[in-house]
């Protein structure tokens, strides 16, 4: 028997070092951040005005922990859906900033927001639960 090599099964040979194109390496580029100078006036109004919303929020909070007849006014102004009335008793109780007040079955939202240098800032919301 005679052995003869098919042509069809030739192997393959790849060469060995195949050519990849190299670049040269760009040097890094130093990355130099230039910030602009700080100036915290904002700031600090923002913090000033924050605390006095803290203050505001603290005295309608303490009316309402200490004088059940006015948390009853309150929730029965609520209960009625008369958000008015609602407000006109929390700003009665010396508030000067903005409260938008929301309300449901379960409870009571005051969103209370201030400005500084005619730009909205600061906001506090105080959540509390009658239900």
């Amino acid at each position: 028997m005679y052995y003869y090599p098919s042509t069809y099964h030739q192997p393959v040979y790849y060469p060995r070092h195949v050519y990849f194109p190299v670049y040269t390496p760009i040097p890094p580029r130093s990355y130099v951040r230039v910030y602009p100078p700080v100036d915290p006036t904002v700031l600090t109004e923002s913090a000033e005005s924050m605390q006095q919303l803290m203050k505001e929020a603290s005295i309608i909070l303490q009316k309402l922990s200490d004088s059940k007849e006015f948390a009853s006014e309150v929730m029965s102004a609520a209960q009625e859906g008369n958000k008015e009335k609602v407000s006109q008793l929390l700003k009665s109780t010396g508030v000067h900033s903005g409260i938008e007040v929301s309300f449901n079955p379960d409870g009571i939202h005051l969103d209370m927001s201030s400005e500084v240098q005619g730009k909205d800032c600061c906001h506090l919301t105080i959540t509390l639960r009658w239900g």
